[in-house]
């Protein structure tokens, strides 16, 4: 199907180009809703905070940024709005500028710039096999060359260099889109970032990561089971995994961004399942872009939702947060169809795109190949995945909206406080929550009109006949996950996470995940600031060694020059003079002027220690993650604006 785009030609020495089309139109409209609704938010949430001009101007910098990867035609457009939504919306994460907020930026950026580097040399590679990276030229590009025989390598090398760009491209929006193994970022970043922000980082630019997948996998892998496969298990891990955090998790903001991870695993195994199917994934690809939306819109009710009781109770701890919103009516409405849509419940928008999603598993375990073990294990693990989901949503509406503060001055306080509801911002809620029941009670209607308007993109067949959303193996998957949730809530969070608190009969909620399991401080960190600077370092002082003594045994041996180097106890040779030079004339000063000197101490010795504190200084400074990513970024605005100018 030949594309809509309206391209600048010279743009940056490749030209940009831009295109339309059902899916990327909705996320568009999407993106437009969410970003008016947190800045609605924002005019309250952020009224006596500091740095407000900074904010909304970074607000505003990323939606152009996050539209522009949404219409962006080729890679090299994606990329680079792709950056800048990086590099802007890394501000969110820092904006309060906290402790715990700068640290959480700095990973948020490390993990962007990483992210970006590699799928940077993924461009690289696709543009010397394809000569473009315009989206629906790739493939046509490699079939061409192959038939011609122009390949700039053989057939075989080059399926392995295309196999090998996909990863890259997987890595750098897979880092966006919280994917296991990249996905230490989005806990802090989340819990740190102003709840609007959060809002839209879980809702929006998660979904940039999901969009670059897609674009990839379904215009250069569909029908590549290989391909299907990795993104399959690298989907079930990163929702297994943020599930069960989600479950242990006593912080509501951070909570949410487990849960984030979560559906995002939910969503990458779609996008798995429609490249493995190839072209009649199209159940794949309707649960994909179906279950984007849900995940969209529920987040931006929930972490709004979160804003308003941060604001009102000062406190994100489940524990101190017991009893909230118990005579809070309206309030506890959104919260619960917000949590029942992502739950997947009957009735609700999340039941439609979870039961698409599961459908196209049972489809690729039916198709029989070499992978069916897996695609079984991945089923497993889909539905257990969905009964964490209900445990961990139960138990925060249940702590907020259900359970009695222990503490009655405390309960007191909350029951006499506003919701926050009758702002516009609870209107915009309330409506969008209305949304969750309506559409997932009209079945086969405006779901299916929407997924009819988006799937496109995928480019799988449209749907012959509608799904029986109601029909009993549909409602058994569900039936499976809703009992795995209340067997998990009853048995691990209400038995096993409850811990007495000293007072009789009074249990609060543990947070018992290991301190130590944490990729970042685990592996990451020693990794990147000790390990390999290291080893690296044990290798420069090795070469410096080696080239000294060579340099030495020329000058002896070759040279023949006896006159060698003395080697100074401190400074240098520049300390060593210019302190010899100040002992000298003040030496003659004060045989003029008859004075005694005060001090005895050479300004050799001086000089010496001044430059080794510069030299000191210089070192921690050059050694900081925050300053390796400051040159970087200053190196690549030169870059482009270099390019942009030429």
């Amino acid at each position: 199907m030949e594309m809509n785009i309206v391209a600048l030609q010279n743009f940056g020495g490749m030209g940009i180009s831009f295109t339309w089309d059902g899916f990327r139109m909705i996320h568009v409209v999407l993106a437009g809703f969410m970003w008016a609704s947190a800045v609605l938010f924002s005019l309250e949430y952020r009224k006596k905070a500091a740095h407000k001009l900074r904010y909304y101007l970074f607000l505003l910098l990323t939606f152009g940024a996050t539209v522009g990867v949404f219409l962006s035609a080729d890679l090299f457009t994606a990329f680079m709005c792709f950056e800048i939504m990086s590099f802007t919306s890394f501000v969110w994460v820092a904006q309060d500028e906290k402790k715990e907020a700068l640290r959480a930026a700095g990973t948020y950026l490390a993990i962007a710039v990483a992210g970006g580097l590699v799928m940077l040399m993924g461009l690289f590679i696709l543009y010397y096999l394809t000569g473009t990276l315009r989206l629906d030229m790739l493939l046509p590009s490699l079939i061409e060359q192959t038939l011609a025989g122009t390949l700039p390598v053989a057939a075989a090398r080059a399926t392995q260099l295309c196999f090998i760009a996909g990863l890259c491209l997987l890595f750098g929006f897979g880092a966006k889109a919280g994917v296991f193994g990249l996905h230490v970022w989005m806990a802090d970043s989340y819990t740190c970032a102003p709840a609007p922000a959060s809002a839209l980082l879980s809702g929006m630019l998660s979904k940039t990561g999901i969009y670059g997948i897609i674009v990839v996998s379904c215009n250069l892998f569909l029908g590549n089971r290989s391909w299907g496969a990795i993104l399959v298990v690298a989907g079930i891990l990163t929702m297994a995994v943020g599930a069960v955090q989600g479950v242990f998790s006593v912080n509501l903001k951070r909570t949410l961004a487990w849960s984030s991870m979560s559906q995002m695993g939910f969503i990458l195994t779609g996008v798995g399942m429609c490249a493995f199917l190839g072209a009649e994934g199209v159940l794949a690809a309707r649960g994909t872009l179906l279950h984007m939306v849900n995940h969209s819109l529920i987040k931006l009710v929930l972490f709004l939702l979160a804003g308003m009781i941060a604001m009102k109770a000062g406190t994100l701890d489940l524990n101190r947060l017991r009893g909230f919103g118990r005579r809070k009516p309206v309030m506890k409405f959104c919260f619960l169809m917000a949590a029942l849509g992502i739950s997947g419940i009957p009735l609700w928008s999340g039941y439609v795109s979870k039961t698409l999603l599961h459908e196209s598993i049972i489809e690729g375990i039916q198709a029989g190949s070499s992978y069916t073990g897996m695609l079984q294990a991945a089923e497993f693990l889909f539905l257990v995945s969905g009964g964490f989901t209900l445990a961990y949503m139960a138990k925060l509406y249940i702590a907020i909206f259900v359970e009695k503060n222990e503490e009655a001055q405390l309960q007191a306080q909350y029951d006499a406080s506003e919701s926050g509801m009758k702002s516009i911002t609870g209107v915009i809620l309330v409506v969008t929550a209305l949304a969750f029941p309506v559409l997932g009670s009209t079945l086969g209607g405006l779901m299916d009109r929407l997924a009819d308007a988006g799937q496109g993109i995928m480019k799988v067949n449209l749907a012959a006949e509608r799904t029986a959303y109601f029909s009993a193996e549909n409602l058994k998957g569900s039936v499976v996950s809703i009992a795995v949730g209340v067997v998990i809530y009853i048995a691990v969070v209400r038995i096993c996470l409850m811990k007495e608190t000293g007072r009789k009969g009074v249990k609060a909620y543990g947070d018992d995940w290991p301190r130590w399991w944490n990729l970042e401080k685990l592996i990451y960190r020693p990794l990147f600031l000790w390990v390999l600077p290291g080893i690296m370092g044990f290798f420069a002082r090795v070469a410096d060694s080696l080239t000294d003594g060579l340099v030495v045994w020329c000058r002896r041996y070759i040279l023949r020059d006896e006159r060698l180097p003395f080697e100074l106890e401190e400074g240098t040779w520049a300390t060593y003079h210019a302190g010899s030079i100040t002992d000298k004339v003040l030496k003659v000063y004060y045989g003029i002027t008859k004075r005694h000197r005060r001090d005895s101490v050479s300004y050799r010795h001086k000089y010496a220690v001044i430059r080794e504190e510069l030299v000191e200084n210089n070192y921690i400074i050059a050694r900081s993650l925050s300053f390796g990513l400051l040159l970087f970024c200053i190196g690549l605005c030169a870059t482009l604006i270099y390019v942009l100018i030429r």
